[in-house]
């Protein structure tokens, strides 16, 4: 059965300096079979392959897990905590990329895997690659382990510094505005979204604000009841940023 795949998430990133504990991806996937019917409640194999440069570049790091689709087809696992294949996720060079990670599936739970497809990674190596700097420089704080600040959003505002590399998790529908000439954010830093159990979580550019390089654009993710919708917002100008994971 010819399968499809539908990547919802693969950015939120567990960052801890300690060797016992690696760093690890969040990534949530939908499987679709060929008439486009959810693939529910089965066991199934995935094979997650990071390759360097091309999307048939050198492999770099790959791994294989075993989990379970949910009533909406839904697969969440954690790159880096797979069963190994190759290479070591925690020591990936996030700075010498691009990176691209293949996906495989084998819908009965064996290892007869489609191809399902390629995807670059775009924003999430940032975070990492901050680890990898930290290797290269050292830190001077080695007891306390780096965590991003869960930041409550039930009203709609204006992007604050406070959201700047945390997480906002919006309970109650409301919009986060891109205002213009916002200097406190570098182009680089990145910011989690979450919108909760039924919540719908509006990111919009005001004027002379790119999202994707839409001019007054905006983003919206929306969440089912019991369910979280995540994405992942990135500056990568002056007045212009990423936003994946719709």
């Amino acid at each position: 059965m010819k399968l499809t795949l539908t990547i919802l998430l693969f950015v939120t990133v567990t960052l801890n300096v300690f060797a016992q504990s690696p760093e690890k991806m969040s990534y949530q996937a939908i499987i679709r079979a060929q008439d486009n019917t959810l693939v529910t409640n089965s066991n199934i194999s995935l094979k997650i392959i990071v390759h360097q440069g091309t999307v048939s570049g050198t492999n770099v790091y790959e791994e294989n897990h075993s989990v379970k689709t949910n009533n909406n087809g839904l697969v969440s696992l954690e790159i880096g905590t797979g069963n190994i294949v190759n290479g070591t996720f925690g020591s990936i060079a996030w700075e010498k990329g691009p990176y691209f990670i293949e996906t495989k599936v084998d819908v009965s739970g064996g290892t007869n895997y489609n191809i399902i497809g390629v995807t670059q990674l775009l924003s999430v190596p940032y975070a990492l690659h901050s680890i990898t700097a930290e290797r290269l420089v050292g830190n001077s704080n080695t007891t306390t382990p780096a965590r991003a600040v869960i930041v409550p959003f039930t009203s709609s505002r204006s992007i604050a510094v406070s959201d700047i590399n945390n997480t906002i998790e919006c309970t109650t529908s409301a919009t986060l505005t891109l205002t213009s000439g916002f200097g406190s954010m570098a182009i680089g830093d990145s910011i989690n979204l979450e919108a909760h159990n039924g919540a719908v979580l509006t990111i919009q550019a005001s004027a002379g604000v790119t999202i994707n390089y839409t001019t007054s654009g905006n983003a919206k993710f929306s969440s089912s009841a019991g369910n979280v919708r995540f994405g992942f917002l990135r500056k990568s100008g002056v007045n212009a940023y990423i936003i994946s994971g719709q």
